[in-house]
């Protein structure tokens, strides 16, 4: 079954809602300037109001940084708890080796005029992050925006990588594409974030919907 990362939650309203519709992973933003980036007090509050109500087992807690310290991206997921880091700048194999947990690396997807060369760029990429042992989400690249771009790429690449790597596809999936998107890419995850929001506030309609679309549907 593809598995399911909803990020940018804010409240707890919101992850209570992504947990009960499957969700098995959480995002948390804490990129300085970000629209979602959480303050550290506010994000430990809702995931130990979390913990109290799911007692048996929580997703995975995913925290989201781009080009921070390595002393502070460890101080917050040490203070969390949190399973994993997902790195979403210019990180390097380095770096990733000294955060305390594993990690997600965000590949920016470069669109070329030529699919080939595209999918060898993404290619290389992949194959270089998975050697120091993190695991990667796919997203489309743009230069002013660390974290996701809420806009989709061509599927044709990740899809033509899909079926060698365990790969979390990002980018403009919605509830009105996500099926569509699974059924081209067939990828090991999914990630949402702005397609399942109203007026920029996380819509427990959208949420629930996206994640029986994703629940519902054969890789």
């Amino acid at each position: 079954m593809t598995k399911l990362k909803i990020c940018g939650l804010k409240d707890y309203d919101s992850a209570n809602i992504a947990i009960e519709s499957g969700a098995d992973f959480l995002g948390f933003v804490f990129v300085p300037g970000a629209r979602r980036c959480l303050e550290i007090n506010h994000a430990k509050k809702i995931i130990e109001k979390l913990k109290i109500k799911h007692t048996d087992k929580l997703p995975n807690l995913v925290g989201l940084f781009a080009n921070q310290t390595i002393g502070r991206v460890n101080k917050i997921v040490n203070n969390l708890n949190l399973d994993l880091a997902q790195l979403c700048g210019d990180e390097n194999h380095e770096y990733v080796k000294a955060i305390d947990i594993p990690t997600i690396k965000q590949v920016k997807v470069v669109e070329y005029n030529q699919l080939d060369i595209s999918i060898a760029k993404v290619r290389e990429q992949v194959e270089s992050i998975l050697s120091y042992g993190s695991m990667i989400v796919l997203d489309k690249y743009e230069s002013s925006s660390y974290g996701g771009t809420g806009k989709k790429f061509n599927w044709d690449i990740a899809a033509e990588l899909s079926g060698n790597y365990n790969l979390i596809l990002a980018g403009g999936l919605n509830c009105d594409n996500i099926v569509e998107a699974i059924s081209q890419v067939a990828p090991w995850g999914v990630d949402v974030s702005s397609g399942i929001e109203t007026d920029g506030i996380k819509d427990e309609g959208k949420i629930k919907k996206f994640s029986a679309s994703v629940l519902q549907s054969p890789r």
